[in-house]
């Protein structure tokens, strides 16, 4: 399809829905990508669907493309949905242009993508800076014998019982098998004083006498874990338990390779391929301070080239393509610790902290007390680096404060630092905030703001034509109080008046899309924020349901279903309060999110940019009290309060958000 058919009106009515479709491709690369389009011919394209990030290979796109000309580069970024050609020569690209508009293609998964191309002017994509291996990581290539490895592998009977030699699971994502010592999952430990009978299988100890002769391991291990891995499974990102094991950890990778991430406090993840039948060596800062994790998909990012398969996936997007998964068998040793750790990392190391976790409230005081811990008191210390982190506006919560009629009044309950204050000129807003430190940032923004409670807000009744709570109301400690702060948003406003109510959501993967805090693993320090998520433009091209159309009082459940813990999650009522890992999933509704401080952020500081991996500074790590929001939960609360009618409810990027007009 030529470019003449774009004002073509003769189009038919396939032709006019593809045109559509590429528009709106080039629209949403624009919006979340950044990346703008050209009418005239170049010899550089952008191709939709055909990325990555949507399960298209190197070697499957590359030779489709060649049919039109000599690519001169195929640029495929990482977890993109897209990926940018250059030909030799302008004709070639038009060439391709024309014929691969619209082209329909199988990607890996055998499922069907057309590809919709748009010239663009010059291809730009910030390259991440070359890293090195966490420090005390190891990857030993080819540590045994394809025949031993076949005798590893045959050596596990996935079939028998757990009465005598080990113990064996089938957890949610894999099977596993324990020797040694049993690992429990529920505290992350093993019982020192209940060793299992039989020890170590005896075909290990041969291997690791060679590894201890050559200098692979220092110490022989007492406790074994074998998992086993189908394509598609992966394992949380997690530091393993200092208390219960010594400093080196190793890991042996039989019947396929795989991409492990590894990912500093600070949130710079380096990702490291491990080839079949290499060894995974973990001692002193990658093994006390990095997380990590094997990321649950069918195909991993790879290095196209040959002479790259072991070690760091650098960030040539010019060498990048996938790999499909295979069957993963890992055995992974370590030895049982029988004192106390003193690492040097005391924030992350259980044997010195000295703080425990708090435990759920029962009562109104204790959950004002905890709130005052591990919500006000924390983001006074922190409020300088969080401002940092706080500068973008979202697109949804914008919309909202634009479309409102000139002149109304609106308050920001809880503004931060007045990221949404300064939106919309035509409006007189006004905001507030319990934290001292970000009412300053405000003020020196020249924003209207004060200091109050979002409980008790000093503001009359029905003053207030809109109300905006973001990312608030989910740091209330009792279902009860949360209810009082959406009463109080009520309480101001006036007859028609409307509020827009966001909180953090339990399900960090909705319809099939990961949340941009799931997305949010940064490569490096330098990389642009981003916004687009893993799935195909294509994806992105579909209209999304608008939930507020529903009559919500029909779709969600009674809010007493979720007071009595209807949501599928772990309680934690009468215990300690979990410690999330960030950038995970959510598997408790209540618990404490860590923030890692960085540099010297006072209110007026700048946030410090940190030097080589090797030289970080894990900083004081504090820890923000939640309560994530499961579906329906906060329409079900907003369906307590009188003379309310909620206008919309929708998900976005990892929050429920809900619009309520006062009747």
């Amino acid at each position: 399809m030529d470019g003449n058919h774009r004002s073509n009106p003769k189009c038919n009515k396939t032709e006019k829905k593809f045109l559509r479709k590429q528009i709106k491709a080039r629209h949403t690369l624009l919006r979340h990508e950044g990346i703008e389009t050209v009418s005239c011919a170049t010899q550089s394209l952008v191709v939709a669907n055909g990325g990555l990030g949507n399960g298209v290979s190197r070697n499957q796109l590359l030779p489709v493309l060649e049919k039109c000309g000599l690519v001169d580069a195929l640029l495929m970024p990482p977890n993109k949905p897209y990926s940018f050609v250059r030909y030799k020569t302008t004709e070639e690209s038009k060439k391709a242009y024309v014929t691969l508009n619209g082209k329909e293609i199988v990607d890996d998964l055998g499922q069907k993508i057309i590809l919709y191309l748009n010239f663009v002017e010059k291809v730009q994509w910030k390259e991440l800076g070359l890293q090195a291996l966490p420090p005390g990581l190891m990857v030993v290539e080819e540590v045994i014998s394809s025949e031993d490895e076949k005798m590893l592998l045959e050596s596990i009977d996935w079939t028998e019982g757990t009465d005598n030699q080990n113990v064996q699971k089938s957890l949610k994502h894999r099977r596993v098998k324990h020797f040694g010592f049993e690992f429990h999952y529920e505290t992350n430990s093993v019982d020192k004083n209940k060793p299992l009978p039989g020890g170590l299988p005896e075909i290990c100890d041969s291997i690791l006498e060679k590894w201890l002769k050559e200098g692979y391991i220092k110490h022989k291990p007492d406790q074994l874990t074998i998992n086993q891995y189908e394509p598609g499974h992966g394992i949380p990102a997690h530091i393993d338990t200092h208390s219960a094991f010594e400093d080196e950890i190793i890991s042996l990778s039989l019947g396929a390779e795989i991409v492990m991430d590894f990912k500093h406090p600070d949130g710079v993840t380096v990702p490291v391929m491990l080839p079949r039948r290499s060894l995974l060596v973990m001692t002193g800062e990658s093994r006390y301070l990095w997380t990590h994790g094997i990321t649950p998909r069918k195909f991993d990012t790879v290095q196209a080239s040959e002479s790259h398969k072991v070690g760091i996936i650098i960030s040539d997007i010019g060498d990048l393509t996938l790999s499909k998964r295979g069957i993963r068998t890992s055995f992974t040793f370590r030895k049982v610790r029988q004192t106390s750790c003193n690492c040097i990392y005391p924030l992350v190391c259980d044997s010195q902290r000295k703080e425990t976790p708090p435990s759920f409230p029962e009562s109104g005081k204790e959950a004002s007390q905890l709130e005052q811990e591990y919500v006000h008191r924390v983001y006074e210390e922190i409020a300088g680096h969080f401002s940092s982190t706080r500068h973008t506006p979202w697109p949804r919560i914008t919309q909202f404060l634009k479309a409102l009629p000139s002149g109304s009044i609106v308050a920001d309950i809880g503004c931060g630092n007045g990221k949404y204050l300064g939106i919309n000129k035509e409006l007189h807003m006004i905001g507030c905030d319990r934290s001292q430190n970000l009412v300053d940032i405000c003020r020196e923004r020249q924003f209207q703001a004060f200091i109050c409670d979002a409980l008790a807000v000093p503001v009359r009744s029905e003053s207030c034509d809109a109300c905006v709570s973001i990312a608030v109301i989910h740091h209330f400690a009792t279902a009860e109080r949360r209810v009082a702060a959406l009463q109080e948003l009520v309480r101001l406003l006036r007859p028609g008046g409307k509020a827009l109510i966001y909180v953090w959501a339990m399900e960090q993967e909705y319809n099939k899309q990961k949340s941009k805090y799931l997305r949010g693993n940064r490569n490096s320090q330098g990389k642009k924020e981003e916004i687009s998520s893993d799935a195909s433009v294509q994806e992105l091209l579909e209209q999304m349901p608008d939930m507020g159309d529903q009559d919500s009082a029909c779709a969600v459940p009674s809010f007493s279903d979720f007071w009595e813990g209807g949501c599928n999650s772990s309680k934690v009522t009468n215990s300690k309060l979990p410690v999330h890992t960030n950038r995970t999933s959510f598997h408790s509704q209540d618990l404490l999110v860590p923030w890692h401080l960085k540099g010297n952020c006072g209110k007026d500081k700048p946030v410090e940019q940190f030097g080589t991996v090797g030289s970080r500074d894990p900083g004081p790590v504090f820890h923000r009290y939640y309560h994530v929001f499961c579906e329906g939960e906060l329409e079900a609360a907003c369906q307590t309060l009188s003379d309310v009618s909620i206008l919309q409810s929708y998900y976005d990027q990892g929050n429920w958000c809900v619009i309520l007009q006062k009747l």
